[in-house]
């Protein structure tokens, strides 16, 4: 049997990535879909592991040969995409594929698998939250902040096209609301 498809899809800074990795330890049979990118790698960030890093070049030459089963252009040069062979391979396995990705990635992905998928929108419980969030990661220059922001305001009017919209104001409840919701898609 084919295993599903769980699209976790947020704003940067919504908290979408500590939901992925608390479904990740909850959900049997569940794996991590490993996104491609363009963009540095960050120094605690391991290769096949958080993101496949590829060269602006070869994640052109992916595209061409359509290996992606979606990709955008986040930011000039700045490509993230999911890999056809990573999702096939593990669904084929029997395994419940979980995303961890941007707004419009999720989108894409879900309408290309409809019903084999979930779609679940992380929403910040507030946009100025959700700057206090970004400022306290540090790891962005001011100017890739401000991008950062301004994609995350146009990205929340997108919540109303997901399959279910989770407001993380709390986490312990977002992480049970999340587990609930995945476990009734899985049934």
């Amino acid at each position: 049997m084919k295993g599903k498809l769980i699209i976790v899809c947020a704003p940067s800074g919504a908290g979408k990535t500590t939901l992925v990795k608390h479904l990740l330890l909850t959900i049997r049979y569940a794996t991590f879909s490993v996104s491609a990118t363009s963009r540095a790698k960050r120094a605690d960030e391991t290769n096949g592991k958080d993101y496949y890093f590829l060269s602006i070049e070869n994640f052109k030459k992916k595209i061409d040969q359509n290996e992606f089963v979606e990709w955008e252009e986040v930011y000039t040069n700045q490509f993230y995409g999911t890999l056809r062979s990573e999702v096939e391979n593990k669904r084929n396995q029997g395994n419940h594929v979980i995303f961890d990705v941007d707004v419009e990635g999720g989108l894409n992905l879900k309408k290309q698998f409809r019903n084999e998928a979930l779609l679940v929108f992380v929403m910040p419980p507030s946009l100025e939250e959700l700057a206090n969030r970004l400022k306290k990661r540090a790891t962005e220059s001011a100017e890739s902040y401000q991008m950062r922001l301004a994609k995350a305001e146009f990205e929340l009017t997108y919540a109303d096209y997901a399959d279910q919209v989770i407001v993380n104001d709390n986490l312990d409840t977002a992480k049970t609301e999340i587990v609930h919701q995945t476990l009734t898609f899985l049934a």
